[in-house]
């Protein structure tokens, strides 16, 4: 299969791009740092000789972020069979100390970037792709609300809403759009925002859940979002 995942370059994304690229499937990692990348690269073909990880290095805050991605992006694929907009921004701080410019940040990287993402390879997805949201339990409805928070939360609750609103969008070609909403797992991401504490489940076995859900979610669920929490909302 044809995969892409954004946010590789660490965490659940760079487990991800691993255990897919070990079962032999085609993968762009999309990420900033092109030496994480280039360690991914590497990892990946440890675990797999003929490794088909294709690493590139992109700024999901780019101005011109459509013609960039096409650019940069779209050379490398014909078709995508499976879209993961896992690549996420998190701060933790009171609603009263954000600025503007890390409010318009935090939306870009949470929502802005995985629409025109989608919207950039509306051509290139096929019958029965499936396009997963990596949202966060913080922008489920109804769950436990943490100060600090207000900013990620929102933006993750808006990454779910857009993954009913595409499903509907692209229910006519038959191409599947869900949310994972996650609770805690042990990333850097994670860590940076509340050092010290520790998440019950490992990126990795978080990852291992993502994949399966990747290639077998889309005959179960359209338009859904999926907590994915050892605690209730």
């Amino acid at each position: 299969m044809n995969i892409m995942i954004t946010g590789a370059s660490r965490g659940i994304g760079f487990e991800l791009a691993q255990k897919f690229t070990i079962e032999g499937h085609k993968v762009i990692a999309l990420a900033r740092s092109k030496d994480k990348l280039k360690k991914l690269e590497q990892v990946c073909r440890e675990g797999n000789r003929e490794s088909k990880l294709i690493p590139v290095s992109f700024d999901l805050l780019s101005d011109n972020l459509r013609e960039s991605f096409e650019r940069l992006v779209l050379k490398h694929f014909k078709k995508i069979d499976i879209l993961v907009n896992n690549a996420g921004m998190l701060l933790n701080k009171s609603f009263r100390d954000f600025t503007e410019e890390e409010f318009d940040r935090m939306y870009a990287v949470n929502v802005r970037a995985p629409f025109f993402i989608v919207q950039a390879l509306d051509e290139l997805f096929s019958e029965h792709s499936h396009i997963v949201n990596i949202g966060s339990m913080g922008g489920y409805q109804g769950s436990v609300k943490f100060p600090g928070l207000s900013l990620y939360s929102s933006a993750k609750g808006a990454l779910a809403v857009l993954a009913e609103c595409l499903a509907e969008e692209l229910k006519d070609r038959n191409i599947k759009v869900n949310c994972l909403a996650l609770g805690a797992a042990q990333t850097e991401m994670l860590e940076e925002a509340f050092p010290g504490y520790r998440a019950p489940v490992s990126a990795e076995k978080m990852a291992d859940f993502i994949k399966d859900f990747c290639l077998t979610g889309h005959h179960f669920f359209n338009g859904k979002i999926l907590p994915v929490s050892l605690s209730t909302p």
